[in-house]
């Protein structure tokens, strides 16, 4: 089981508390043991998504730590992709929501929430932190939670899968036990580790032939190897095994396995592996590649038909604007080449043919063409490679699903 889009609550020591008390972040002492860079640390700000496993009395969680600050919203995607379930991070404390929600600016607890659903997550835990901010304060809780609700509602979210948790992660209040200090009697609910007990994994394509999506490649000059890290989104691997690397094409053997950080000899869909591969060049593996069988390669293409959910724009879409093309950890500039169709999101049908532009809350079918061709899956074949979304002026402007490959590139 993964877990998405964490928040800054980890387990910390006294030392990297004084390390962070020293450099006047003495609140982000929870995150520091997640951001694994110097630049990271330096700047108090999460940029990559880092990984961490704990044991809870009911799952082994894999913790995707991704960034909040909107100049790394790529990284947030890259960790969406792979969550089966989220932790979305709500700051109570006055101002900090309002921002959050789009009121001064473009709010990213709506773009973060807009993105997790977009690429599969349903059950979501919403963690109202720095609740001392606020006197630990009933009214104040009550209203985000009304006012985020019936956002989450409008971005597919069911109610029953909303876990709602008020929190401090400062002074120890509900995250592994419940509330202690008596100001906040009026919550009756689990504490943050109980809710993620309460929590399911989704099915695993286990009997599908492997794919195998790179968020991430690091070379063993000494070994001569290279490992590639992602999480399986179908099929099985087996150490010793070939497998096909997509782009471009070139086979290699898998030398090692780890999953979880902890050495295998197979492992499969729905778990996040670090596979060591020998007879390819670090150079022809990228992340955005994918592992896949070598009679089963998945396809390469750059002309794509999706299915998309116009976002609050303020900018129309039109034949011919430019993008950002996202699939699982694969970016790539695009052009909206085509406006086939405007549906109807209540009954699933065409409802305008052809129309010069797409507006907010408009649900349409587009083509676009890619500068560069990726690895991608229909929709309909395989979720995880089929989720996609455009972003433009570094905000997200549209998401969906790919529902035709027009355009094949030959390997």
């Amino acid at each position: 089981m993964l877990l998405g889009t964490s928040p800054h609550v980890h387990a910390t020591c006294p030392k990297e508390i004084s390390k962070t008390a020293q450099k006047g972040k003495g609140s982000f002492a929870f995150a520091w043991a997640m951001d694994e860079t110097s630049e990271e640390r330096e700047r108090g700000i999460t940029m990559t998504v880092a990984i961490a496993y704990f044991e809870s009395k009911k799952y082994r969680v894999v913790l995707l730590d991704s960034p909040g600050h909107k100049d790394f919203i790529s990284n947030v995607i890259s960790g969406a992709s792979q969550a089966d379930v989220a932790i979305l991070v709500v700051d109570a404390s006055t101002g900090s929501f309002e921002a959050g929600m789009g009121v001064y600016d473009v709010g990213q607890t709506k773009e973060h929430a807009q993105l997790i659903r977009s690429f599969g997550v349903e059950q979501i835990i919403v963690a109202v932190n720095k609740m001392d901010a606020v006197g630990y304060s009933q009214e104040r809780f009550d209203y985000i939670k009304f006012q985020l609700a019936s956002f989450l509602r409008s971005c597919g979210f069911k109610e029953t899968l909303i876990t709602w948790i008020p929190l401090s992660a400062m002074d120890n209040q509900n995250l592994v036990s419940l509330a202690s200090n008596g100001q906040m009697s009026w919550y009756q609910g689990l504490c943050l580790l109980d809710a993620i007990d309460s929590l399911h994994p989704p099915e695993r394509d286990v009997l599908k032939p492997i794919l195998l999506p790179v968020c991430d490649v690091v070379s063993s000059h000494s070994l001569g190897q290279v490992a590639a890290f992602g999480k399986l989104a179908a099929g099985a691997i087996r150490q010793g095994s070939k497998v096909l690397v997509m782009p471009p094409g070139d086979l290699a053997t898998v030398r090692s396995i780890e999953r979880d950080s902890q050495a295998c000899v197979s492992a499969r869909a729905g778990d996040h592996v670090a596979v060591s591969l020998q007879g390819i060049d670090i150079a022809n593996i990228l992340p955005g590649a994918v592992l896949c069988h070598p009679d089963f390669p998945i396809t390469v293409a750059s002309i794509l038909e999706l299915r998309i959910l116009v976002l609050d724009v303020k900018m129309p879409i039109l034949i011919g604007s430019h993008v950002e093309f996202h699939v699982h950890h694969a970016k790539e500039a695009a052009q909206v080449t085509k406006i086939a169709s405007l549906m109807d999101q209540k009954k699933g049908k065409t409802s305008q043919r052809a129309p010069r532009l797409l507006t907010a809350r408009q649900s349409a079918t587009i083509e676009v063409s890619l500068d560069r061709p990726v690895c991608v899956e229909e929709f309909s074949s395989c979720r995880m490679l089929g989720r996609a979304c455009l972003r433009a002026s570094g905000i997200t402007i549209a998401v969906g699903i790919v529902t035709r490959i027009i355009a094949e590139d030959e390997q």
